[in-house]
């Protein structure tokens, strides 16, 4: 049989259903790839290995069940979400084999859709970074070419999608987390509107911005993923009690005939951020919106005018929410605790000392900074008051369009160093991403191919209104279909 692990989600589950490939076989499949390429690109925290083959023979000798969309189908869990027969770090020594009691709901969700739950990757600690350098355990290596980053903070969710080391990935995303590195790792990756996927289990980072999403090798991929992920949770005070679409239909269906894509000047003509948009960046996804035109779409241009100011307001919100979150984590319910501590306020800071590295020690400093008394004003309710306004911009966008686009990211993947000493210059990455998160808006990154001078891959970005993921998932596809799909990373190639 043809190597499995080349497969897209969607055909790997057709093989199953079929009974042309059991659980086992494709659970091994993975676990065979994993052995060869994650020595290259240290994706992983954690591979369950006796767990999933042991679950996989269980449902073979139990036979196919058709009511599970996702049966026998491996996916891999950002080490975010609470796994019950897993430990669960967050990427940080203050949670060092920490294994929680219960499952994060989207992972319940995904178990009882039929997927098998193969390992956690590795992440930003916390969730704060751009690039996967942040893990207190390794560096994660971009497939496409083993000397760059593969975005972060879900940078282990991308690069083990892209490298086959399974079908289907959960992350995460507080300001472009997952459509980051699905950019630079050349997969599809979606955030939901906020409340679409429930927050239970999941490590809070800026809790009013954080959301899970998937990340696949094809729109229909995500799009099934999704489907099985979303819903009302009773265990989320701000899950929302919306009815979930036929997102798989969505992504199977129509044209882009009459639809009327935006194009906002601060994305396209981005002349506030350091040093512009990269040219190769630009002339990909402007080929992509041709092949978009070409399809019978239209373009509209549209303004959205405080895009300028979301870096600003993205990081006093997230940090402020970050001091509030991390403060659990103090040594004495769970986790890492200084054993050489002789009194409790020692024992605290040594914990937090060592256990927290030093990029989220800088937003916890900065997160207490603004919260603090006198301050409060000047710069969390500004942020806040600077949130509405974005949130306002993208009302009245969508008024005149019915998706917008633009860049994922100023940049294709970037070298491993290139940025860990200017943390200023690594926010920025995320220039195109956080305003989504400050508006609780869906988004997701489509690859549009290979920058002409780096060779790596490029992704599109597509916004749409509150719960409009079927009009993304539309779109994405019938784009999909004209540019076509990515090859086979060039990192791993031979």
């Amino acid at each position: 049989m043809q190597d499995i692990t080349s497969k897209t989600l969607i055909e790997v589950r057709d093989l199953l259903a079929k009974g042309e490939l059991t659980a086992e076989q494709a659970v091994q499949s993975c676990l065979d790839s994993i052995d060869a390429t994650e020595p290259k690109i240290n994706a992983l925290l954690h591979v369950a290995r006796d767990t999933a083959l042991a679950t996989a023979k269980a449902m073979d000798q139990a036979g196919y069940d058709p009511e599970k969309p996702l049966w026998g189908v491996p996916v891999i869990i950002k080490d975010a979400l609470t796994t019950k027969d897993m430990p669960t770090t967050c990427g940080s020594r203050i949670l060092e084999n920490f294994n929680p009691p219960f499952d994060a709901t989207a992972v319940d969700k995904l178990r009882q859709a039929g997927a098998i739950v193969i390992a956690k990757a590795n992440m930003d600690e916390f969730a704060m970074g751009s690039s996967t350098e942040n893990s207190a355990y390794k560096t994660t290596s971009n497939p496409w070419d083993l000397s760059r980053v593969p975005g972060g903070s879900s940078g282990g969710s991308g690069a083990c999608v892209s490298a086959g080391q399974c079908f289907g990935a959960l992350g995460t995303d507080t300001g472009g987390s997952i459509r980051l590195p699905a950019s630079f790792c050349g997969c599809v990756g979606i955030k939901p509107t906020y409340g679409r996927v429930s927050r239970y289990g999941l490590v809070a980072y800026g809790s009013s911005l954080d959301q899970i999403g998937p990340m696949a090798r094809s729109v229909e991929d995500v799009a099934l993923m999704l489907q099985a992920i979303s819903g009302h949770d009773p265990k989320d005070s701000t899950s929302a009690d919306t009815p979930v679409p036929d997102f798989v239909a969505a992504a199977q269906a129509g044209s882009l005939e009459g639809l009327r894509i935006g194009l906002p000047e601060e994305y396209w003509n981005n002349a506030d951020h350091k040093g512009g948009i990269d040219s190769e960046v630009l002339d990909a996804c402007r080929a992509a919106i041709t092949a978009a035109e070409k399809l019978g779409a239209t373009t509209v241009p549209v303004s959205l005018p405080h895009t300028k100011y979301a870096i600003a307001a993205y990081y006093i919100i997230a940090m402020a929410e970050a001091s509030s979150n991390l403060a659990r984590f103090d040594g004495v319910r769970y986790g890492f605790r200084d054993k050489d501590a002789s009194t409790l306020l020692e024992m605290y800071r040594s914990s937090r000392t060592k256990g927290f590295g030093d990029e989220v020690k800088r937003r916890i400093i900065i997160g207490t900074y603004v919260l603090s008394s006198g301050y409060y004003d000047a710069y969390y309710r500004k942020a806040a008051q600077v949130r509405r306004l974005i949130r306002d911009d993208f009302q009245k966008a969508y008024e005149q369009c019915d998706v917008i686009a633009g860049p994922s990211c100023p940049t294709t993947a970037f070298p491993v160093g290139q940025m860990t000493a200017d943390p200023l210059q690594m926010y920025l990455m995320d220039i195109f991403t956080i305003s989504l998160n400050l508006a609780g808006l869906p988004g997701m990154s489509l690859p549009v191919g290979l920058g002409a001078d780096s060779n790596m891959p490029v992704g599109l970005q597509l916004f749409g209104p509150a719960f409009g993921e079927e009009q993304l998932l539309r779109t994405a596809a019938s784009l999909e279909k004209e540019i076509g799909v990515l090859g086979k990373p060039n990192g791993l190639v031979g």
